[in-house]
C-alpha cells in the first residue's frame, strides 16, 4: 500500500457516501446507514494502512490531517443525521469530504516514516485525532448556521420570526460537542507540550490561535444563553468561529509571524 492507492479508497469511499446521501433524500435509511459506514471503513482502512507503513501516526502534514478531517466529515454527517434525521446533512459532508480529498489528490505531499522527537509522544497522535474530529462537529454546526442564515426562508432580516427550537438546538448541540472535544484536544496538547519542551504553554502562534478559537466559541455559548440574545447575530458568531478555526488549522503557515518560529507550522515536507 502507498499513496499512490490513495485515489481508489477515496473515489470507492465517496462513491458509498454519495449513494448515502441520495439514500437519505428518498427517505431509505438502511441504505444511507450501510453506505455510509462501508465508505467509513473503506476511507478509514487506507488511514490505517499509511499508519502501519509509515510505522507512525499519519498526522505530520497538512495533507495527512486532511485525511483524517475527510473522514470524520461523514462520521458527523450520520451522527446529526442519525439523531435529527437531517436528510441534507450527509450531502453537505459528503460534499466537504470530497474538496479536501480533492485537494489531497491534486496537491499530494512526501509522506516518510521520520518523525522529529517532538511528535514521538504519546500524546500527540489522540492531540490531532481529537482535534480533527471537533473541527468536524464544529464544521457540522457551521454548516447548520449557513442553513439558517442564507437558506431556510422562514427567517429573513426583516421579521421578527423565531428560528425552530429544535434547528436550534442542534447548532447548540453540535457546538456543544465541537467545544467539549477541542477543549480535551487542547488538555492532550497542553500535555504534549510538557512532555516535549517542559511546558504546558508557551503562546507560540498556533497555541494563541487555538485559544482565540476556544473562546470565540465559548462566547457563542454564553451568547446563546442569554435571556434576550438574538438568533441571528448568534449564527454569526458561530461562522466567524469557524473563519477562527481555520487560521488556526492552515491559516497560521501563512502568516510571518509563525515563519520558523511556530513549532506548530505545517510543511509540505515536514
Amino acid at each position: 500500500m502507498s499513496w499512490e492507492q490513495y485515489i481508489y479508497f477515496a473515489m470507492a469511499a465517496i462513491l458509498l457516501w454519495a449513494i448515502g446521501s441520495w439514500a437519505a433524500w428518498k427517505e431509505k435509511t438502511g441504505i444511507a446507514y450501510t453506505a455510509t459506514i462501508v465508505g467509513l471503513v473503506v476511507f478509514f482502512s487506507f488511514i490505517l494502512s499509511m499508519w502501519i507503513i509509515l510505522e507512525r501516526p499519519p498526522l505530520r502534514t497538512m495533507g495527512e490531517t486532511r485525511l483524517w478531517y475527510s473522514f470524520f466529515l461523514p462520521l458527523a454527517g450520520i451522527i446529526v443525521y442519525s439523531r435529527w434525521k437531517y436528510k441534507w446533512i450527509l450531502t453537505f459532508s459528503t460534499i466537504l469530504a470530497l474538496v479536501f480529498i480533492c485537494v489531497n489528490l491534486f496537491k499530494p505531499e512526501i509522506h516518510d516514516k521520520t518523525l522529529m522527537p517532538a511528535l514521538q509522544s504519546p500524546w500527540f497522535a489522540p492531540h490531532v485525532i481529537v482535534y480533527m474530529f471537533a473541527y468536524a462537529v464544529l464544521g457540522a454546526a457551521t454548516v447548520m448556521a449557513v442553513y439558517l442564515l442564507f437558506i431556510k426562508k422562514k427567517t429573513t432580516e426583516n421579521t421578527n420570526q423565531p428560528i425552530a427550537d429544535e434547528e436550534s438546538d442542534i447548532t447548540d448541540n453540535l457546538v456543544y460537542v465541537g467545544l467539549a472535544f477541542l477543549t480535551i484536544g487542547m488538555l492532550f496538547g497542553a500535555l504534549w507540550a510538557k512532555e516535549a519542551w517542559g511546558h504546558y504553554w508557551s503562546w507560540d502562534p498556533k497555541e494563541t490561535w487555538a485559544a482565540i478559537t476556544w473562546l470565540s466559541y465559548l462566547v457563542y455559548v454564553h451568547y446563546r444563553n442569554l435571556p434576550h440574545h438574538r438568533e441571528r447575530l448568534a449564527l454569526w458568531i458561530l461562522i466567524v468561529s469557524f473563519v477562527l478555526l481555520q487560521m488556526c488549522w492552515w491559516g497560521i503557515n501563512y502568516l510571518p509571524s509563525a515563519q520558523g518560529t511556530s513549532v506548530h507550522t505545517y510543511s509540505m515536507s515536514e
